[in-house]
């Protein structure tokens, strides 16, 4: 597990690229047999992946969090986007296929990751957050999510919202998850932007080619930067900060928000025109 302090944005304006990527950057996910973990400061959310592959994989508690085991006082989102895998839960096992979503929360001990097959492994993203009160374990299967379409093709940003954990989805204490994919031809998301000072947000890329990078925008409004991103990588986005992406060709993300306000359409929106 890597550590990410918090950062003013006030300091954040005198950044380099690399200072930029080496604060807001989470890059390798998705090891073999493996947990990769970060852990930022900004509402302390933790996201990572495990991705099994000749055997189980266990997430258990760590030093960063002085727990005895990983939901000791947090809550867990999952989603995989490999192939079909199970999670074992305190010895009950949940299957999940590709792009299904599992909300595990506070108390549960034991949590076991394998995949079905080792020619295409599961790969589980997770995102944590602290939690206050136990609320149910809950699977949805990508296939019986309703999404809602949004955008268009003129402006090259049709895509569809699937909400999942949400205050009107899977109930959890703070921690607020979905998907959006983005349809072909298209490549824009979340443009014009929006802040919301009450939460951060993490964006995982994925489904993006090989040969594609993607340009995330981020800082405030009127004082925007930029980082170059490649499949299966994330972004942190304090909470005063926009986040927006435009690549070289249709994507799909997760977005994983944790703070103090649970609900969806909280936030703040800034003119196109006043942009900078």
């Amino acid at each position: 597990m890597e550590k990410r302090y918090s950062i003013h944005p006030s300091q954040a304006k005198h950044f380099d690229t690399s200072e930029i990527r080496k604060n807001f950057l989470v890059e390798n996910l998705f090891l073999d047999d493996d947990v990769s973990l970060c852990y930022s400061l900004d509402d302390r959310i933790i996201i990572g992946g495990i991705k099994p592959v000749s055997k189980e994989v266990k997430l258990e508690g760590h030093d960063f969090i002085k727990a005895d085991y990983f939901l000791q006082r947090r809550e867990l989102g999952v989603f995989n986007i490999g192939g079909s895998g199970k999670i074992s839960v305190d010895g009950e096992v949940y299957t999940l296929q590709n792009r299904d979503c599992l909300y595990i929360g506070l108390g549960c001990k034991e949590l076991i990751f394998t995949s079905d097959s080792d020619s295409e492994p599961a790969k589980f993203y997770l995102a944590s957050a602290p939690a206050h009160k136990n609320y149910p374990i809950q699977h949805v299967a990508f296939k019986e999510v309703q999404g809602d379409e949004m955008g268009s093709q003129e402006t090259a940003n049709k895509r569809t919202i699937r909400r999942m954990i949400h205050e009107k989805g899977i109930q959890s204490c703070q921690l607020c998850m979905g998907m959006t994919e983005l349809a072909p031809g298209n490549v824009w998301n979340s443009m014009p932007p929006h802040v919301h000072d009450r939460r951060v947000e993490v964006y995982m890329y994925f489904d993006l080619a090989e040969d594609a990078i993607l340009f995330h925008m981020m800082g405030e409004p009127d004082e925007t930067r930029h980082i170059v991103m490649k499949n299966e990588q994330a972004v942190i986005s304090p909470p005063w900060s926009i986040h927006s992406g435009s690549a070289t060709s249709n994507y799909t993300f997760i977005w994983a928000m944790a703070g103090e306000n649970y609900t969806y359409e909280d936030m703040d929106n800034f003119p196109i025109s006043e942009m900078k």
